[in-house]
């Protein structure tokens, strides 16, 4: 049902089974596939596609311009995947020429009220992300990761898979796959281990994991810490997914138990 006061641009590309809400804006570069559902007063413009299913609260604004200063209206993109609920105040924004042109959410993830998606990001499949938080440009969160509320994510920062982040924390270092920090300048404060358990993976490789863990953050030189491991662990996924994480960007700083 497209309730009679919204206003849709007839360029757009609205599939069969949308719902769209009172006063609701459709700008006419938007592409919005079959059983999506928008509440009332939502603005959806730029070159924006929204994947099956997806779920958009009141006020949520997305597709709008990015709030980067060098952005003077070059066509760039944002790809939002199926089966995401966008809740009230959202605001998610396209791509910059200068940080590839686009910005992508995966499929099934929550973003709470409030929250704010920035310019280039990569977003996985089943994030949540908390009310209040803000993702800086460029930021990529990877898949399964939770960000409690009120905390800021810097641009550029990577938060590696299944992490877990705290609420009222500053991340502005990268934060490993399967690692839980939180603080107010956010410290690894050790293994997302429910969440580990909770994907049913099995209790050796966790044990592994937590071994390889102390080894590679013993103390604060990670490069040193990584050579003395050789091939210890090259048969647990998890451990190499850590490793390849953090040796995959050595100009970004990583989150550790010693942060400050």
């Amino acid at each position: 049902m497209i309730h009679k006061t919204a206003i849709i641009d007839p360029k757009a590309n609205i599939s069969e089974n949308v719902s769209i809400g009172a006063y609701s804006v459709i700008g006419p570069n938007v592409t919005i596939e079959s059983e999506v559902e928008i509440h009332a007063q939502v603005n959806i413009n730029g070159n924006t596609s929204i994947g099956k299913n997806t779920i958009i609260y009141p006020f949520a604004s997305i597709g709008n311009d990015p709030q980067d200063l060098k952005f003077n209206g070059e066509e760039t993109s944002l790809v939002i995947g199926n089966n995401n609920k966008i809740r009230e105040y959202v605001t998610i924004n396209p791509g910059t020429v200068g940080g590839g042109g686009k910005t992508k959410i995966g499929d099934n993830c929550l973003f709470m009220v409030s929250s704010h998606v920035a310019h280039d990001c990569t977003v996985g499949n089943n994030v949540i992300i908390a009310n209040n938080v803000p993702l800086g440009g460029h930021a990529h969160i990877e898949d399964s990761v939770v960000i409690g509320g009120n905390s800021a994510v810097q641009q550029f920062t990577r938060v590696g898979k299944m992490a877990m982040i705290g609420g009222m924390c500053g991340v502005v270092k990268d934060v490993i796959p399967y690692g839980m920090a939180f603080g107010n300048r956010c410290a690894l404060q050790g293994l997302n281990l429910i969440g580990l358990r909770r994907k049913d993976i099995p209790n050796k490789e966790i044990l592994s994991l937590s071994e390889a863990y102390k080894e590679i953050f013993k103390t604060e030189n990670l490069s040193e810490n990584l050579a003395k491991i050789n091939d210890k662990f090259k048969n647990n996924s998890l451990v190499l997914e850590v490793i390849d994480f953090i040796n995959k960007d050595k100009k970004r700083p990583i989150c550790t138990p010693h942060s400050k």
